[in-house]
């Protein structure tokens, strides 16, 4: 079961990394494009969208992981894998809440000022 949710991990993965910067976008950054380069980190933006659902195939599947360890808790790989993951989702969502604000409520996300939970869309609106 745990090659299975490897798999669909593995089979949800976009073709680059979050953290590459396609040649139109390093581009204008390079150069200053102050109009463009704000696009990038604009709120229901292109670049919002790819990011959230980076995020949202890493949650896909630590809920897989999580509800295969409620069965299998002495599975050593899967435990490991969702390990893995959780630290990936971590680094994941400390990057998108520097570049869009934040992401969960009841202190469990810091707020840039002035107070960002009124900025939309909200995730769940994309």
């Amino acid at each position: 079961m745990a090659r299975a949710v490897q798999s669909v991990y593995v089979a949800l993965q976009p073709q680059r990394r979050l953290t590459e910067v396609p040649d139109r976008e390093e581009n204008a950054i390079r150069n200053g494009e102050a109009a463009y380069a704000h696009h990038l980190h604009e709120r229901g933006g292109e670049a919002y969208k790819r990011d959230l659902l980076e995020i949202q195939k890493v949650d896909f599947a630590l809920v897989e992981l999580n509800l295969f360890l409620d069965t299998h808790p002495a599975d050593m790989q899967a435990l490991q894998q969702f390990n893995q993951l959780a630290q990936l989702r971590k680094q994941l969502m400390a990057s998108f809440e520097q570049k869009y604000g934040p992401q969960m409520g009841f202190g469990n996300s810091f707020s840039r000022y002035p107070w960002q939970w009124i900025d939309t869309p909200w995730p769940w609106q994309v």
